[in-house]
């Protein structure tokens, strides 16, 4: 194993553990390791509230799906006081494939694609199981993936939201309240980089509440948006002619 994957596993592995046990109000915790000459995977399982749950509680979220689309954007935690919410966020980047089961929802993550699903499970999974997936020869870094989504002065200041993931099911993307959802939270960075991977369409109103009156209201945040095909620009340029 090179020095770089021995960097990341310490820190995700560290990161993994300790959310177990400061957040989950379980009482045992079972890691399996599984290692071959190329790579090596680690699930941590803990027997606690279930992470989805307990962030859906804590914020008064909808459902689980909610959860994990707040989840995704970072700076996220149920207890600010002694946690900043930046472990999962980095950790899902740091590994070839990072995976969350925890109820009946799986939020999955590979470094290949800055793309996120949601995936119903068959079955219901207690708890929150979490497995983590490197090579064992990767020349990707901690210092790279902090650096990806950090200033000048190494603040946490740049996400990257998948958002088909505001979508439940085949809905389409065409309202304000849609649009507010994708846009919770997002003040607390200087950079977001919108992904619409996977969005064939959206509405006015839904293009018109982010690129125009959010971006009137939040005029210090840099709305970027990427992978958008044609449709997708000229709504957005409708609401907001100097994107």
């Amino acid at each position: 194993m090179c020095d770089n994957a021995t960097r990341i596993w310490q820190y995700g592995f560290l990161e993994i553990m300790n959310n177990a046990i400061d957040h989950s109000s379980g009482s045992r915790v079972e890691i399996v390791v599984k290692r071959t000459v190329t790579s090596a995977e680690i699930m941590i399982k803990d027997d606690g509230y279930g992470i989805f749950r307990k962030i859906k509680d804590s914020l008064s979220l909808e459902d689980d799906r909610h959860a994990v689309f707040e989840l995704s954007k970072g700076k996220l935690t149920t207890d600010p006081d002694n946690h900043t919410g930046e472990g999962i966020f980095f950790t899902s980047r740091m590994f070839d494939r990072f995976s969350i089961l925890s109820g009946s929802v799986a939020f999955q993550h590979w470094a290949a694609d800055e793309d996120y699903w949601i995936l119903e499970n068959t079955k219901n999974v207690a708890g929150t199981a979490i497995f983590l997936t490197l090579s064992n020869h990767t020349s990707r870094t901690p210092r790279q993936i902090f650096d990806a989504f950090s200033d000048d002065d190494y603040a946490f200041s740049k996400t990257v939201v998948p958002v088909d993931l505001a979508r439940y099911g085949d809905d389409a993307l065409i309202s304000r309240s849609q649009a507010r959802r994708v846009m919770a939270r997002l003040d607390r960075f200087s950079t977001v980089l919108l992904n619409f991977k996977n969005v064939e369409q959206v509405g006015q109103g839904f293009a018109d509440e982010i690129f125009r009156v959010f971006a009137r209201t939040h005029p210090d945040i840099n709305l970027v948006p990427i992978n958008v095909n044609q449709q997708v620009i000229s709504m957005i340029k409708r609401a907001n002619p100097g994107i």
